[in-house]
């Protein structure tokens, strides 16, 4: 079952990302795949989390958990 998730993401990162771009080198992949990954935990809404964010939804159990 965790497969499915690591396996969905880089589907994501693979499509919106990496086929989309053409990387001048390593150093341009690595600032323009953090970009991405900032964006898709922090303001990428998912529909499997309700339209939240992964940190929204990672902090608000976090909150829960500390209570």
């Amino acid at each position: 079952m965790d497969n499915v998730f690591i396996e969905r993401l880089w589907r994501s990162v693979k499509y919106e990302e990496v086929y989309l771009k053409a990387y001048g080198g390593m150093h341009d992949a690595r600032g323009s795949l953090g970009r991405y990954f900032e964006f898709y935990n922090q303001r990428r809404r998912h529909q499997s989390l309700d339209r939240q964010t992964p940190d929204t939804v990672y902090h608000q159990t976090a909150a829960r958990k500390a209570a």
